[in-house]
């Protein structure tokens, strides 16, 4: 087998040109019709055998394919798990060190913190909601209340109760806003 398929009738041109390349005075073996289903078998042995070989293949690709998917699922948060182990780490020396330290200390290491928290999660594409000011947007904010207000123009958001965080365009947690009202 070469590697390419012959196409069928391809194999009964083989045939009939062996046939033909008897003498008509005597009875060929090419064209004794023993001969010929011998062949014929014989092709098609070799496609069946060709089609249980891409069979097979394409069973071995799509376990393949599901392994990588699952192993995809379950392996996805890896590296932002491996990242946030810093952050844990972060606040137990905190806690640790919080027996003997004094204020500014205990502040300045809880900045650090949330510094370290903050670059892991701009890493992997979360970014903070933050709309002080902004029109108010359905899509990004929750309105918890509307005041009147004389530093916005109404319908704008007032003030942040709860920022919102967005991963990769796709909305995490809204914004939860206070909205200026009409006066």
């Amino acid at each position: 087998m070469n590697g390419q398929a012959q196409r069928p009738d391809e194999d009964n041109d083989a045939i009939e040109n062996a046939a033909e390349a008897s003498d008509d005075d005597e009875v060929s073996a090419a064209s004794d019709p023993a001969v010929l289903l011998a062949a014929a078998n014989a092709q098609a042995q070799e496609n069946w055998d060709r089609y249980l070989r891409a069979a097979a293949e394409t069973e071995n690709m799509r376990k393949r394919a599901a392994r990588d998917v699952e192993n995809a699922r379950r392996y996805a948060l890896e590296n932002f798990g491996r990242d946030l182990l810093a952050v844990k780490d972060s606040l137990e020396m905190g806690i640790q060190a919080a027996e003997n330290a004094d204020v500014a200390s205990l502040l300045e290491g809880k900045a650090a913190t949330l510094k370290l928290l903050a670059t892991t999660m701009e890493r992997f594409g979360i970014t903070e909601v933050d709309p002080v000011g902004e029109p108010f947007d359905p899509e990004l904010h929750e309105a918890m209340s509307m005041m009147p207000s004389d530093t916005v123009e109404p319908g704008s958001v007032v003030t942040v109760m709860q920022k919102g965080y967005v991963l990769n365009g796709r909305l995490l947690r809204p914004a939860m806003v206070v909205v200026a009202a009409d006066t």
